[in-house]
Order: C-alpha cells, then sequence, then structure tokens
C-alpha cells in the first residue's frame, strides 16, 4: 500500500509543471495566431485543411520541445525558461518560412494543402531538432 502512497508523492509537482506547460502552450497559440495575419481556427472551422496543416504542426513543434525542456530541466524557472526559447524558436519558424514563400499567407487563406503542410512539416520539424538540442 505504500507503493501507491509513494507514487502520488510528487503529485504537486506534476500539478505545477502542467499548470505552467498549459499556460505556456495557451501563451504560444495566443502569439501564433496573432502573428499569422489568417484566422487559422475560422478557416479550420470551414474545413481548410492547409490551415489546420500548418497550426497543428506549429502546435506539435512547439509541444515537443516544450515536452523535452519538462523532460531535461532542472527546476521550474529552468523549465519555463526552455519552453519561451521553444515558443521563440517556433515563431521564428513561421516568419523564415513567410520568408522563403512570400505568398503563404494568402495560400493556406485559399486552402493551398501543400503549403499548409509544407510550413506544418517545418515547424514539427524545427521544433525536433529544438527538443534534441535541449537534451544536453
Amino acid at each position: 500500500m505504500s507503493a501507491v502512497f509513494d507514487s502520488f508523492a510528487r503529485f504537486d509537482d506534476f500539478l505545477v509543471y502542467l499548470a505552467v506547460s498549459l499556460v505556456l502552450l495557451g501563451l504560444f497559440i495566443a502569439l501564433y495566431i496573432r502573428i499569422t495575419p489568417y484566422r487559422e481556427l475560422a478557416l479550420i472551422g470551414e474545413g481548410n485543411m492547409a490551415a489546420s496543416f500548418s497550426l497543428s504542426g506549429s502546435l506539435l513543434g512547439f509541444i515537443v520541445p516544450l515536452a523535452a525542456a519538462v523532460r531535461y530541466s532542472v527546476g521550474l524557472a529552468d523549465m519555463a525558461i526552455w519552453g519561451l526559447v521553444a515558443l521563440a524558436v517556433q515563431l521564428a519558424a513561421f516568419v523564415a518560412v513567410k520568408l522563403m514563400i512570400p505568398t503563404l499567407t494568402q495560400d493556406i487563406q485559399a486552402g493551398k494543402g501543400a503549403q499548409g503542410f509544407f510550413l506544418g512539416s517545418i515547424s514539427l520539424g524545427v521544433g525536433l531538432l529544438d527538443a534534441a538540442c535541449m537534451s544536453y
């Protein structure tokens, strides 16, 4: 019976890390949909797969390094700092792809799935690299 209680001994830490992670996720979503000149959620509601691909890829591209920050951090402040780094890297990935494809925002609004998929894939790839770099 003590093994059951021992496994919940750090439950409060779990809740704090989860709460900070969800706050960072909410901050990322708020900033990401603010810097993109199109309304992802409205476009997704209309069935726009390009918007869905791009937003889903960017979310996963942020969540993967955020999970690495939780795993490899030495404390809550360290995790939050690396979570903010992951956030900045994802926003920079969007800007970089937008510079590579100047018509990106119009293409996604027009439902051109290839551009949305490309942006989502780049975002996820950058997130995976970001997470790997955090595994010091």
